[in-house]
């Protein structure tokens, strides 16, 4: 049978149909990364067997049988190999296992692969990674967006089903959008943190990315939950997002135009166009005001930065892995920025004041889900961008997330969905904002559209290529 291209919910009924066996996916799709990985980088170790034994013939009563994922190299993942990109995790073997892969595990996935992000996840381009920069499917002389780069790759080139990645300040919605698929930074402690290499402790998201919503809010209902090893996850009951998500309902969207200020015309043309198309759904659509963008950017650079600088304190070499003169250049200037502006004198000139325009972006997102349900905008400034730009940009992971950023610095749940390619032939994508712990909202706008649309089958022509 012909596995190319299928859903993981899709591959998930011809298993337990027994059209076709746990064991044969997983060949599948390891076979498919073997020959597509070495010009794609997409993953730092690839596993040579499942590890949950798949039994011939026998289907246990687990969502996820023999589904194989693809996890971003930030996850602790027992007796595997987990490094974050860097040489200074080169060789450490995880002991334990973090809370997200402990229940995907007991869903009865398999680990295909820990996939490429920039080093601690510092960056927006894969290009910090001390394994290699990770290429975009759709381009392999361009950035696939990051820090969860390798994961978005590995889905987009249907090398993975689907992909787990983490989100602190961009980091699944920018490279869904780069590489063309669904990615979704659920609500700050909707999923738990337990084992997943810290970056920005206050910011830091675990969520999914698929090439379907229904593949999406799957994996979102099986991570998340309250977890007592993660006194930051919330005890807010999980709904069931995949029966929430099939009942039609008209929504009032909200559009940011503060969030159209800069971007590529041909983002802005395609935005509007996604925009007739939602009213002709029946959406009603109205313009809301949220503050300038810009102010997420020096939130996030300072109170991220502050963060780091706490959270790679650990990493001295005395216990475990390499000493700190394996960090790169990213994680030096951060580790500096961030001691800076918590170093006595400076503490209420910068990390206060941070916080307090945190609050306000905060506030007003809530002030504004009073009136709407869902918020949209365009998901990155620019498509993406060849090797090597970068160096155009001053500040070039918070210029890339500008527009991402402010729903990570309050909290609230987030998707990237692609609604065209541009002139370039290259994916955009559209990010819809919920209110806290609405995700299902989110899904139900979402698979509305994938059924109007088919996200103008970017989805399909991304893969394609890798047939």
């Amino acid at each position: 049978m012909d596995l190319f291209g299928k859903t993981i919910t899709e591959l998930q009924a011809l298993i337990k149909e027994k059209k076709v066996a746990a064991s044969e996916v997983w060949e599948y799709f390891v076979k498919r990364s073997k020959r597509h990985n070495p010009k794609l980088n997409a993953y730092v170790s690839l596993l040579e067997k499942p590890s949950n034994p798949i039994v011939k013939g026998i289907i246990p009563k687990m969502e996820l049988w023999g589904i194989p994922l693809a996890v971003k190299d930030n996850y602790c993942t027992k007796g595997v190999r987990t490094t974050a990109s860097s040489k200074v995790l080169d060789d450490f073997i995880s002991p334990y296992e973090s809370t997200v892969t402990s229940k995907l595990k007991l869903s009865g996935y398999e680990l295909l692969g820990k996939t490429n992000m920039d080093a601690w996840a510092h960056g927006a381009s894969t290009e910090t990674s001390d394994y290699g920069l990770t290429k975009n499917p759709w381009d392999l002389g361009r950035y696939p967006g990051g820090s969860s780069g390798g994961s978005a790759a590995a889905v987009a080139a249907y090398i993975a089903p689907g992909a787990i990645g983490s989100d602190t300040g961009g980091s699944i919605r920018h490279p869904s959008a780069w590489c063309g698929i669904i990615g979704l930074k659920p609500t700050y402690g909707r999923v738990s943190r337990y084992g997943v290499i810290a970056m920005g402790s206050s910011f830091d998201c675990p969520g999914p990315m698929t090439q379907s919503v229904e593949d999406n809010a799957m994996l979102l209902q099986i991570m998340a939950g309250k977890d007592p090893y993660d006194a930051t996850s919330s005890p807010v009951a999980v709904p069931d997002y995949r029966s929430k998500m099939k009942t039609k309902r008209k929504l009032k969207i909200g559009i940011a135009r503060e969030y159209l200020k800069g971007v590529e015309p041909d983002i802005q043309t395609a935005f509007e166009n996604m925009v007739d198309v939602i009213k002709k759904m029946g959406h009603s659509v109205v313009d809301v005001s949220l503050m300038s963008p810009e102010y997420s950017i020096s939130v996030y650079t300072i109170a991220q930065r502050a963060e780091v600088s706490s959270n790679l304190g650990r990493y001295d070499g005395i216990r475990y892995a390499n000493n700190r003169a394996y960090f790169g250049q990213e994680a030096k200037r951060r580790i500096m920025l961030g001691t800076y502006t918590l170093s006595h004198g400076y503490y209420d000139a910068f990390y206060k004041k941070a916080q307090k325009v945190r609050t306000l972006i905060k506030n007003n997102f809530k002030k504004t889900f009073e009136d709407v349900d869902l918020i949209i905008g365009p998901n990155t400034p620019v498509t993406a961008l060849k090797v090597g730009e970068f160096e155009k940009y001053p500040f070039f992971g918070e210029l890339m997330d500008q527009l991402n950023e402010p729903a990570s610095a309050a909290g609230i749940p987030a998707m990237s969905i692609p609604i065209e390619l541009d002139s370039k032939n290259l994916p955009i994508g559209m990010q819809i904002m919920g209110n806290y712990f609405d995700e299902s909202s989110i899904f139900n706008f979402a698979y509305q559209i994938e059924q109007e649309t088919n996200f103008f089958d970017v989805i399909k022509k991304g893969r394609e290529k890798y047939k």
